[in-house]
């Protein structure tokens, strides 16, 4: 009994411990199988358990209220034979989940199950799970529901307390009676689902047991995308692939390759965290696709869909490694390259570099990795300059034949030589950092100042540090940045760089280290005062020192004269660092001078302060005035008062002379008997005092604060001196508005004068008179004022004498006629324009030399003949552009060859380089014809010239040459070209005599039928010549004795009949030359021709000087061109 006793306390006690705990069913990434349970509240009381095999007869139970927004859920114990579920409340006591290790598809008898299968998608933004009905007995009005909540706790953490009020309904799509998909959005990966199926079949309400579902557990990813093939860093290819969106997870991959039909079976590959794979040349080679998937490699999770196959080869036909890239500006950079023609691999040694398909990598930085694999190396890059929207520079792999892909490399290189300059504020508080970056920096990335702060000083060799922080900086104008350190520490090292963003990689600048305290700007110096001292005359500036200042400084000092911008500012080092002042010379003594100081720190990198506040210094007298004014009396009488008045008028002193100013100026009389007496004036220029001694003298003196002026000028007043005459005559001319001249002559034997003081005034105005002091020793004087000519001046000249004025000689019109003065100046004048003039005519014929020189005189040529020269209109006539076509050629004539339309037979014999054929003639002398030969019409459409050449080389100066052609018979045309086996060119004949003109420059041309071409001066060697011109009608002179003016016969390049000669119709427009082989030699040529016409050949090869021209133009050596062919 008492055995019985433990054992059923046992029971009761497991009973109790069961009922505090739910089991719950872990969501496995695979299908499983699901029972329901009718939710019948009188037969599944809580706490009291049923079996499955009660289910079958409860179907047909009484309808039963749906559950779905009520707080109730089944809470089961099972086993791998039974299962024992409670309906519970929110209102009952919390129960604690406990996972299930017992599969819920154990039991199979089970009329409702459900086949359930859950996964996460790719995308992490939904959670699916389907369902699918195994017994398909109650199929009508079926409504599932799927409920969920989430909770942060893992599921042996949490309890039933979690679900309570944090119950979501995610309805299920049931398509037909036999499946359904339940659908929650954005799952957080992070939590933990319970989860449960609500059904309503029939009007029975049934209840799945809970669930338990880890999101991360049963992610099924995206299939891979992106497909394609890479160069690896040495030389290998890779099969690449990438997901179509990111994971929080690594994964890991499965690649098929699968060949065709008899290539073999279907190779599987597994590939762990990395997504590519390397492949073999033979599987490259192969018509093989390849498939991948992946799944969740640290949790169980499904795979992914199979990905769309790829062709092996039908790859990328150009593969480059790096395919894009970033690097800075001064670097090196090697990139490799694999080529396939039309799936077919190239060998590497055919392969060649282009930069940008305009720049061809030179062979020496290209070498030869592995039989497929080329490389090339770019040094020193220089920064990418934008072309248009591109903002790198293609690399192209080529075929040696030329033949490129559209694939190229993406080569971007950035600039990264940042200058990064600090300065820390005078009140040491913060450190103000600035750097510019080139726009098209900025516009390739982003761009940072990092920086890292070391405890003391800076290290010799500054590198950046992982422990570095970002550094918010500010925009400015011109791409400029700043950036603000605060607080700071004066002594620590602030090592400082700029790093550059791109989506391929980062790159980092040299990196530089600061010191604060090292780079300190001052404050600007204070109470800056300038002042001009007395005496000595000297600038002196005294300031004081800046506060916060915990080093020895230096000091600038520069001033400016009156302030004005115009004027550059004066700089001054002071060489004292301690001093508080300094004296420096100045110019000019009596202006006001805008003074400012600035300082910085003796020693370190520091910067100049700010200029001070301008101090302006003050003007003050230096010393007394050095000496008293000029001054003249004007004597007026008073008749009412029956006195003389005398008015003294001086001029104010310059500052030079006062320095700086006058208070005032001091009158000093003296006459005989009386003492002398003193009167002031402290404003005007002027004074009136009565004149009734004999003798009157006056002094005036110019006083300032400092003293009264030392040297001082006097004036004597006699009435006995003004009598004495000793001026004779006085004349005054006119020059212009601005000039008068006065020429005086003085009395003989009046010694004694100290000056002289003319006077001038215009008589039509009532004006102050107008004076000027003149030494002794001069006899005429230049004044120079502002004259009317309409108006009437008066001029008088008064002696001075160190004893009174003397009477004055007066005029008040200008003399007529020559003068002293004036008969200097006007030859000079005269003589200068004759000269100026000769020289204009001489530089004007020296140029109608150099530009004519070679021209003939128009008159002697046959075009001119009746042309009226004297119209305006001739020349434009001569020299305007016709409506007829005219040739494309350039005005200016070079000594260069172009033919056209040049018919070349094929020649006999060993084909062996020959020479250009040609014609070669020259100009009769001039003694022989008056009429140039060379005179052509002003219908002239193309030149024609020849260039001679010694042994191969071409001589250094143009000739122009011209030849005649002579014609025996009438207009008949041109004769008809015969060809000989011995002869590549054809032959005219002079009435039964053929001529070859081959003999004369070992070139034959053909003419008109009857017509000889005249050939002088043609020398046995290569020439180079082209004759096509019209409008020669020329006289034969003294060519042919007795023989009339003959027709013109023209000269004419044409092509032979077919089957006689091969005719030059290459395509390519390159330069053929015809071989010499087979030609006459002029023995050959002589033999056949009469005495009299070989006589004239013969002379005619002479030799003979002849000037070239080109009328109107003078003609420039140029280098002889190859003939080309034209179509």
């Amino acid at each position: 009994s008492e055995c019985f006793t433990v054992f059923s306390l046992l029971i009761l006690l497991s009973t109790i411990m069961a009922a505090a705990h739910c089991m719950v069913h872990p969501v496995p990434a695979r299908n499983f199988t699901l029972p329901c349970v009718l939710l019948n509240e009188t037969f599944l009381s809580p706490f009291s358990a049923g079996s499955w095999s009660g289910l079958r007869r409860e179907l047909g139970a009484p309808k039963i209220k749906h559950l779905m927004n009520e707080e109730k859920f089944l809470c089961c114990l099972w086993s791998a034979s039974n299962i024992d579920c409670s309906l519970y409340r929110a209102s009952m006591q919390a129960r604690k989940f406990i996972p299930s290790e017992i599969n819920l598809s154990a039991p199979q008898k089970i009329d409702w199950s459900w086949n359930v299968e859950c996964w996460v998608r790719g995308r992490l933004d939904l959670l699916v799970c389907n369902l699918q009905l195994l017994k398909l007995d109650l199929r009508a009005d079926l409504k599932v529901n799927l409920l969920y909540s989430g909770s942060e706790l893992s599921l042996g953490a949490a309890s039933t307390s979690s679900l309570q009020g944090t119950v979501r309904v995610a309805p299920c799509d049931c398509r037909d009676q036999a499946s359904c998909q339940c659908l929650v959005a954005t799952p957080s990966l992070n939590h933990t689902y319970l989860l449960w199926l609500e059904m309503v079949a029939g009007g029975t309400a049934l209840g799945s047991p809970l669930m338990a579902l880890q999101p991360t557990d049963i992610v099924k990813p995206e299939a891979p995308v992106k497909l394609h093939l890479e160069l690896a860093e040495r030389g290998q290819v890779k099969l690449c692939w990438s997901s179509p969106a990111p994971l929080p997870f690594p994964l890991q991959h499965q690649v098929r390759i699968s060949a065709p039909p008899g290539h073999g079976d279907s190779q599987m590959l597994q590939v762990a965290l990395e997504s590519s794979v390397a492949m073999d040349n033979a599987l490259l080679d192969s018509p093989s696709s390849v498939q991948v998937r992946s799944r969740n490699l640290r949790a169980p999770g499904f795979w992914s869909d199979w990905s769309s196959p790829y062709n092996l080869t039908l790859g990328a036909q150009v593969l480059y490694f790096p395919a894009r890239t970033v690097t800075r500006a001064g670097s090196s950079l090697s990139f490799l390259c694999t080529f396939r023609n039309r799936s077919q691999p190239v060998p590497s040694r055919e392969l060649v570099w282009w930069l940008n398909l305009a720049e061809p990598v030179p062979a020496s930085q290209t070498s030869v990795l592995s039989s497929r694999v080329s490389r090339v190396t770019l040094p020193n890059l220089r920064a990418t300059q934008p072309r248009g929207s591109f903002l790198y520079s293609a690399l192209y792999c080529c075929h040696q034949s030329r033949q490129c892909h559209r694939a190229y490399a993406e080569l971007y290189v950035v600039d990264m030589d940042f200058n990064i300059s600090c300065e820390t504020d005078g009140y040491l508080t913060k450190m103000t950092c600035r750097w510019s970056a080139n726009p098209t920096t900025l516009l390739l990335g982003s761009l940072q100042l990092r920086y890292h702060r070391s405890q003391i000083y800076c290290s010799d060799f500054p590198s950046p540090s992982p422990d570095s922080e970002v550094k918010e900086c500010l925009l400015q104008r011109n791409h400029s940045y700043e950036c603000t350190f605060q607080p700071i520490f004066l002594l620590s090292g602030y090592t400082l760089w700029i790093e550059f963003k791109h989506s391929l990689g980062t790159l980092q600048s040299s990196p530089t280290c600061v010191i604060p305290a090292d780079v300190v700007k001052p404050l600007p110096p204070s109470n800056v005062g300038a002042e001009v001292t007395r005496n000595t005359g000297l600038l002196n500036v005294s300031w004081s020192q800046p506060v916060f200042a915990s080093r020895d400084l230096t000091f600038q000092i520069r001033w400016n004269p009156g302030g004005r911008e115009d004027i550059p500012w004066q700089l001054h080092e002071v060489p004292d660092p301690a001093g508080s002042w300094a004296a420096m010379a100045v110019q000019q003594l009596c202006v006001q001078y805008v003074v400012q100081v600035r300082c910085r720190e003796l020693q370190g990198s520091g910067y100049w302060s700010d200029w001070s506040r301008a101090a302006q210094s003050l003007v003050q007298d230096i010393r007394a005035p050095l000496q008293g004014p000029e001054f003249w009396r004007i004597v007026s009488e008073d008749p009412a008062r029956r006195q003389r008045n005398v008015t003294l008028l001086w001029k104010p002193l310059m500052q030079n002379d006062s320095l700086c100013s006058v208070s005032r100026y001091i009158i000093k009389h003296q006459t005989p008997g009386k003492p002398p007496w003193e009167e002031f004036v402290d404003h005007g220029t002027s004074w009136t005092f009565p004149w009734m001694e004999p003798t009157h003298t006056v002094t005036i003196l110019a006083m300032n604060s400092v003293g009264i002026s030392a040297i001082n000028s006097n004036l004597t007043l006699s009435q006995q001196m003004s009598t004495v005459d000793a001026v004779q005559s006085l004349s005054a001319y006119l020059v212009n508005s601005t000039c008068v001249v006065v020429v005086w002559s003085l009395s003989p034997q009046i010694p004694g004068i100290k000056s002289f003081v003319i006077e001038w005034r215009n008589l039509n105005k009532e004006e102050q008179v107008k004076w000027l002091r003149v030494p002794p020793n001069l006899r005429k004087y230049f004044i120079y004022d502002h004259f009317i000519l309409i108006e009437k001046y008066q001029f008088s000249l008064y002696p001075v004498f160190a004893g009174g004025v003397g009477k004055a000689r007066a005029t008040d019109q200008f003399a007529q006629g020559d003068c002293q003065g004036l008969h200097v100046v006007l030859p000079i004048v005269f003589s200068t324009s004759v000269l100026l003039l000769g020289a204009l005519l001489l530089s004007h014929q020296r140029m109608k030399k150099l530009l004519w020189e070679d021209v003939p005189n128009p008159k002697n040529c046959s075009w001119a003949q009746g042309v009226n020269f004297q119209q305006p209109e001739t020349l434009e006539h001569l020299f305007a552009k016709h409506p007829e076509p005219m040739s494309c050629e350039p005005l200016l004539l070079e000594a260069e060859m172009v033919l056209e339309d040049i018919s070349i037979t094929k020649a006999l014999g060993k084909e062996e380089p020959g020479d250009f054929l040609g014609i070669d003639s020259t100009f009769p002398n001039p003694q022989d014809s008056e009429c140039d030969s060379a005179c052509s019409s002003s219908h002239f459409q193309s030149s024609s010239f020849c260039r001679s050449c010694q042994d191969g080389e071409a001589l250094a100066q143009g000739d122009l040459r011209y030849a005649t052609v002579i014609s025996s018979c009438p207009s008949s045309g041109l004769c008809r070209p015969k060809t000989s086996p011995g002869s590549s060119l054809g032959s005219c004949f002079l009435g039964q005599h053929p001529i070859v003109l081959g003999a004369f420059c070992r070139a034959a041309w053909e003419v008109g039928s009857g017509a000889v071409l005249v050939l002088p001066g043609c020398q046995p060697s290569r020439a180079l010549s082209l004759l096509s011109s019209e409008g020669f009608s020329e006289p034969l002179g003294e060519a042919f004795p007795g023989s009339a003016e003959r027709s013109l016969c023209y000269l004419g390049i044409t092509a032979l009949d077919r089957g006689q000669t091969d005719t030059l119709t290459d395509s390519s427009r390159s330069t053929w030359q015809p071989q010499s082989s087979g030609l006459l030699t002029e023995q050959e040529v002589l033999q056949h021709i009469p005495a009299r016409v070989k006589e004239l050949i013969q002379s005619s090869l002479k030799p003979k000087g002849a000037v070239p021209y080109v009328p109107q133009f003078r003609m420039a050596a140029a280098k002889g061109q190859e003939a080309t062919e034209k179509k």
